[in-house]
């Protein structure tokens, strides 16, 4: 088992002798939560969770994500919930951060830790309870799932981080890649939520501009990330939603590896109005 740095400090407010200035920033291209802003005053409950409280960190809105809805969660001791999604159209993506956790699926309990990662299919039934003696933290990636005619549901899945060895952007000397927890080549899935390493000095070379939308977490680390026209300095903590075609890349100067959690909408044909 290799160690890992997922950042989960969340809550608390700021002293009265902070400055009110900060990188926070929300355009119609793109938008930047610094982890500074995630304190108790915006945090949410939840409907049918027990000892649970949320970070909305995106939402679909006009001007704002539209594809996806992304959630942080703390989840204390005995609580969680057994009707945790409300909508029969919503596939969930779930990555752990901090402490233990078990979802039930299918008649059978599935423990999760941090580095933990679940896909759970649109309208399945599951359920979700801390049976530890420390609270447990996760982003939660809700999705309106695309059915294709003809193309069965895509399965469940739980696994773990060390289970999926980093894959190697070519030509980068292992500087740049991505740990994929759903096999690429399989359309049944519409979307996939993965982890972006970056080693000190390694760039995202050129100005990405793509179809797919993005919410970016960053898990650990440091970097300068290029947003449309701007260039923004982001940590461990931050939050950055890139509308779909907007201009990114990124340099991660160090002196620790980068690394992100990513959400990209992926497989299906475009929405035509």
């Amino acid at each position: 088992m290799t160690n890992r740095d997922y950042y989960s400090k969340l809550g608390g407010l700021p002293p009265q002798t902070e400055l009110l200035s900060s990188k926070a920033v929300f355009t119609t291209s793109y938008a930047v939560i610094p982890r500074t802003v995630m304190s108790d005053i915006v945090a949410s409950l939840l409907p049918h969770w027990e000892g649970t409280r949320a970070w909305i960190i995106s939402r679909p809105m006009t001007g704002f994500s539209e594809t996806f809805s992304q959630y942080i969660v703390e989840v204390q001791p005995g609580g969680g919930s057994d009707r945790p999604e409300p909508n029969a159209r919503a596939e969930a993506a779930i990555f752990v951060v901090e402490g233990e956790t078990s979802i039930e699926f299918a008649g059978s309990d599935h423990a999760l830790r941090a580095g933990s990662f679940a896909y759970i299919p649109a309208g399945s039934p599951w359920k979700l309870r801390n049976r530890g003696t420390a609270p447990v933290k996760f982003h939660w990636v809700r999705k309106a799932f695309q059915a294709v005619e003809g193309l069965e549901a895509p399965p469940a899945v739980f696994t773990h981080e060390d289970e999926h060895p980093i894959s190697w952007m070519p030509d980068t000397g292992d500087r740049w890649g991505t740990t994929r927890f759903v096999d690429t080549s399989d359309v049944r899935y519409d979307m996939h939520l993965n982890i972006v390493t970056l080693e000190p000095g390694a760039t995202i070379p050129f100005m990405e501009t793509h179809v797919m939308e993005h919410g970016l977490y960053v898990l650990e680390g440091k970097a300068v990330y290029r947003l449309n026209q701007d260039w923004v300095e982001v940590e461990a903590g931050d939050y950055m939603w890139l509308r779909a075609f907007c201009p990114q890349a990124c340099y991660a100067g160090g002196p620790g590896r980068f690394r992100y959690l990513l959400y990209k909408d992926v497989n299906r044909h475009t929405q035509l109005w």
